[in-house]
């Protein structure tokens, strides 16, 4: 059944006479129906044309300018069946009545652009899916998004004021709000086009990601002169080359009032020469997150590279040696590293284990099995014999902000082994072992104090442990707060930390050897629970 009622032919008529596609005379009509618009493009004009048709074998077009002219029905269907690949060209009303055609091609509508005729078909549709295909990312399903030029917006407004008058006449009403987004109905066309093409289903919560910009240059001066009138709509932005963005646009639209946009811009607006282009068909994955702990058995690798005034110390890192590899893997472009805190280059993490978690930016593979990930994690370890890596998973988003929850309500272990200047027996260190929640004051450390901002941080150490090992030595084993820095709290750091060993004991003390032995969080101590992070299910795709 035909879209359009009796009561819209007034304004069909005004706007087929215009240049206006039939696709946007039915969304400039209100049509909500997706069924219409998916329809062949010649399909629609013929039903369009009978719809409207006032005499047997010609109708009568009503347009402003030329006056009145009449166009055979079987011209204006031969003048379809020429619709070019590249839609330059378009169709004039001759004095003698007689279409005249550059290049023999369809008139580019006025209000789209050529975004609901050319960019519609199957042949444009193929053109892109064999881009996505080419690209090499491995997808179950996608979300389809387009950029189209911000003028559209204004020339749609225009043809809604027109709209809007000629619904006046018949004392009828149109609402701004009534008229179907183009998005909407380019995306009602096209997604089983694509759905079909790929033989994957849209998405719009799918990772994957493929994007049409499209541009016009020929009318991309229709916007300016929105600048003059609404000058506070339009305000540079980092990493935008015009001001004349669509949102700063459709903002600018609002404010305007109707007359003074009558008075800059045409209504309806005038039909341009040739479709739009397209400036970039993109494909993109969203990041993935792959998550684990790890243990660092050496006292000369960093975290992370350690690079100072552009001069790389150490040739390696943690980071690297577990990225570099999850990068091969997933073939990702780049990646972000985070971790429940740090350990010092030359300090040991033992035990389970420090949660670490890596986000792999644009992967183009990211459906892995379990066994895969236990394999990946096995090379991984067998590539070094500075770090090992366990629990090694695919998280969510949301799993790698539960790890940096509660910060300073993290517990950590350490085993510290400490020196003495002067002669100790084991009756000396006992009094530690008594000691429980000491409250201590770290102004911040001079070691960092070049990367920290001064203050004073108050932890607790919640026990201690001590081991004699001879008259100078001792082990202590330390459970403290998160963001304890142990060292200073065993030298004093001149001062800077109080208590400290040294003050607590009356003797000088440093400290030789440092180990992590447990990182725990609170969730994982309320659960009694070490070995694994909290995780959902392996996530392959959402």
């Amino acid at each position: 059944m035909f879209p359009l009622t009796e009561e819209n032919k007034p304004v069909a008529q005004l706007l087929l006479n215009s240049g206006t596609c039939p696709r946007c005379i039915f969304r400039l009509c209100g049509v909500d129906v997706h069924v219409p618009y998916k329809l062949p493009y010649k399909e629609l004009v013929n039903d369009l044309q009978k719809f409207l048709e006032t005499g047997k074998d010609e109708l009568i077009l009503e347009v402003p300018n030329p006056p009145p002219k009449k166009i055979r029905l079987q011209e204006l269907e031969d003048g379809i069946d020429n619709l070019s690949q590249n839609g330059e060209g378009r169709i004039s009303v001759t004095e003698d009545g007689n279409i005249a055609s550059k290049n023999s091609n369809l008139s580019v509508c006025n209000v789209c652009l050529g975004i609901l005729q050319e960019f519609c078909e199957k042949e444009f549709i193929k053109k892109v899916c064999q881009k996505v295909e080419a690209s090499g990312f491995e997808f179950t399903n996608l979300v389809f998004s387009v950029s189209f030029p911000p003028q559209l917006s204004v020339r749609e407004h225009a043809a809604w004021l027109l709209v809007k008058q000629e619904m006046g006449k018949h004392s009828l009403s149109l609402g701004r709000n009534d008229i179907v987004p183009l998005k909407e109905a380019y995306k009602w066309i096209t997604h089983p086009l694509f759905s079909e093409e790929l033989g994957v289903p849209i998405d719009g919560k799918s990772l994957f990601e493929v994007s049409v910009v499209f541009a016009h240059p020929e009318t991309v001066e229709d916007c300016h002169f929105l600048g003059a009138i609404c000058p506070d709509c339009f305000k540079p932005a980092k990493n935008k080359q015009s001001v004349f963005t669509r949102m700063a646009v459709m903002k600018a639209l609002t404010k305007i009032k109707e007359e003074d946009f009558r008075k800059q811009f045409p209504c309806p607006p005038n039909s341009p020469k040739a479709v739009c282009t397209v400036l970039e068909i993109e494909c993109a994955h969203g990041a993935v997150f792959v998550a684990g702990r790890y243990n660092k058995y050496s006292r000369n690798l960093p975290q992370t590279p350690w690079i100072i005034d552009g001069e790389r110390k150490l040739e390696s890192s943690v980071e690297e040696l577990i990225s570099d590899h999850l990068l091969t893997v997933f073939k990702a472009e780049s990646f972000n590293f985070s971790s429940s805190g740090r350990e010092d280059v030359d300090v040991r993490t033992l035990g389970n284990g420090r949660p670490f978690a890596i986000e792999l930016v644009n992967p183009h593979r990211v459906h892995f099995t379990p066994q895969e990930i236990k394999e990946l994690q096995q090379k991984i370890n067998k590539s070094s014999n500075k770090i090992q890596v366990r629990d090694l998973q695919l998280v969510t988003r949301e799993a790698i902000g539960h790890m940096k929850e509660g910060e300073e309500d993290k517990t950590k272990t350490y085993s510290a082994l400490i020196w003495t200047s002067t002669a100790i027996q084991k009756k000396d260190i006992e009094f530690l072992n008594d000691i429980k929640d000491l409250k201590i004051d770290q102004k911040t450390p001079l070691r960092v104090l070049h990367r920290r901002p001064l203050a004073v941080r108050t932890r607790v150490v919640h026990s201690m442990e001590t081991h004699y090992v001879d008259e100078h030595h001792f082990r202590l084993c330390l459970k403290t707060q998160a963001g304890t820095y142990i060292k200073e709290f065993v030298h004093g750091d001149f001062g800077r930390t109080k208590p400290n060993i040294g003050s607590l004991m009356n003797v000088t003390a440093d400290i030789l050897e440092l180990d992590v032995e447990k990182v725990w969080t609170p969730k994982e101590r309320d659960q009694g629970r070490l070995q694994k992070m909290e995780r959902p299910p392996v996530l392959m795709y959402r």
